[in-house]
């Protein structure tokens, strides 16, 4: 695997439509070992969370204070989003939160849900570990897929 496959497969799995179950197929379809293209794509999508919490805290804050509008819409976009997830949150938690990250379907992804728990304000530690663990059930799910020879292009690449 040449140096740009890799810097493709981090970007891959770095990206919101695509992370784990774009990065690690591409990763192994352009000559890494099965083992090598999941470490990689895994590593590279730990790093959304973190990322998320930063970026989203430190622009938030700054949006929040200058502009009325945005504060305005903030506040019921979180009001409205809280009362339609806070009934499953309370019964699933952080768990199912990582079982959320872990299913490697679109929209289930690191970012979906670390967008999710900061919009929720959620506890930032927990949440980095719970979907930390979902990023290594899903990584550990699309590596099987691969390595049992199932079809990727059926399951993680839709077709128009």
């Amino acid at each position: 695997m040449t140096s740009i496959h890799c810097l493709i497969t981090i970007a891959l799995a770095v990206l919101p439509i695509s992370e784990l179950r774009g990065a690690i197929p591409y990763a192994y379809f352009n000559g890494a070992p099965l083992f090598f293209a999941a470490l990689i794509g895994a590593l590279a999508n730990l790093l959304v969370a973190p990322i998320v919490y930063l970026f989203l805290g430190s622009l938030h804050r700054v949006f929040y204070r200058i502009w009325g509008w945005y504060r305005s819409f903030f506040d019921r976009f979180v009001e409205r989003a809280r009362k339609k997830v806070e009934h499953h949150f309370s019964k699933w938690g952080y768990i199912g939160l990582a079982l959320f990250v872990g299913i490697p379907l679109p929209v289930t992804g690191a970012w979906t849900a670390a967008l999710g728990a900061w919009v929720l304000g959620l506890k930032k530690k927990e949440t980095i570990l719970a979907i930390s663990l979902g990023v290594l059930i899903s990584a550990t799910i699309v590596t099987l897929i691969i390595a049992f020879g199932a079809d990727v292009d059926s399951i993680f690449i839709k077709r128009i």
